[in-house]
């Protein structure tokens, strides 16, 4: 059984697509099968992975229809036929790496989808729509075997990032080190829970939908703080004042809060999974000029060749070191992930 992972905040630009696709590429590397999830219109996650075929995919009659959005289109469109695993694009360099598309139309399901879960079950035609998304993943999961399902949410709080949240089995929140993850870290504690307490009340109405709301109830893994310059091996001087009130705002407030709900791991396991008392997972700088050449090649920052680096001497040298750095800072959280693994499982 594959475990479903959400990466979420409803802030933009806090890398949450970057981090998707760095975290799932690392996953499959180290043997995982992962299913990456694009649920965000914009389809950069989708982009990232599909490259230079990026736009013939949704053109293609052999491949246009294997996406996020078609895949539930039954059951939206209410036709007599069962959801089923789509076929999912996996990069050459990477064959335990598989794509579930995203779809620039996905938003248009929103409001039937916000419908269905309003309506308490009153409209049967809509009963099906709620547990649709997660049928599609479960399907798919099981067609390629996965290990890890990384779903890549867009910034917001539709019903859609409702849905997929509430049918995950963990999240983590991407951040960066600004005043306004700090805001979004605080509305986040009190729709978070709501969400979740919503799907506490409304699943028995479910239960008997052929596509039932799914039993899982999500924990949270922790925070990653990225995107941010470094001075004399340190994050510059406004960048660590505002990572230093990120750590105490979820440790202080966010955590407790949700812990409410029973939306975190017991002490013992962060203690055995390596994960501090503020939940930070991850201290990412910025990739600077290891990202074009990353995009150019097709592969994340930790996984380009020194041919790929396409320089020579100490410039080479440099972005060597840095590569390897980030390389190891995602083998660190991958390892914590597949530390969780059976844990997860278990919810």
């Amino acid at each position: 059984m594959a475990i479903k992972i959400v990466l979420f905040n409803h802030k933009g630009g806090v890398s949450k697509t970057t981090t998707s696709y760095n975290l799932g590429w690392m996953l499959a590397s180290l043997g995982k099968k992962v299913l990456l999830v694009d649920a965000d219109p914009q389809c950069n996650l989708s982009s990232l992975i599909l490259g230079e075929y990026f736009e013939e995919y949704y053109f293609n009659d052999a491949t246009k229809l294997h996406n996020i959005k078609d895949g539930v289109k039954v059951a939206f469109q209410g036709k007599p036929k069962p959801i089923e695993a789509v076929t999912c694009f996996s990069p050459s360099a990477n064959e335990n790496l598989f794509l579930l598309a995203g779809h620039a139309d996905l938003s248009e399901y929103d409001a039937a989808l916000s419908f269905a879960q309003n309506s308490n079950n009153a409209i049967t035609a809509l009963e099906n729509l709620p547990g649709a998304f997660n049928e599609l993943i479960s399907k798919t999961s099981e067609e390629y075997n996965i290990d890890f399902v990384l779903i890549d949410l867009n910034p917001g709080l539709s019903a859609i990032n409702q849905n997929l949240f509430i049918s995950s089995d963990a999240f983590i929140i991407p951040t960066n080190p600004d005043p306004f993850s700090i805001m979004a870290l605080n509305t986040l504690s009190i729709v978070l829970p709501r969400w979740v307490e919503w799907a506490d009340r409304m699943r028995p109405l479910f239960e008997e939908a052929t596509y039932p709301l799914s039993n899982s109830r999500p924990k949270f893994i922790g925070e990653i703080i990225q995107r941010f310059n470094i001075r004399k091996g340190k994050a510059a001087k406004p960048y660590r004042d505002n990572i230093d009130e990120i750590k105490t705002v979820v440790r202080e407030k966010f955590a407790p809060e949700i812990k409410k709900h029973n939306m975190l791991f017991s002490q013992d396991i962060y203690n055995e999974v390596g994960i501090a008392d503020d939940f930070c997972l991850l201290q990412l700088k910025d990739f600077q000029g290891l990202l074009p050449k990353a995009n150019n090649a097709g592969v994340p920052v930790f996984a380009l060749t020194s041919e790929q680096l396409s320089e020579t001497g100490t410039v080479l040298e440099g972005l060597e070191k840095n590569r390897d750095l980030f390389a190891n800072d995602f083998r660190e959280l991958s390892n914590k992930i597949i530390k969780l693994e059976c844990y997860a499982k278990s919810i």
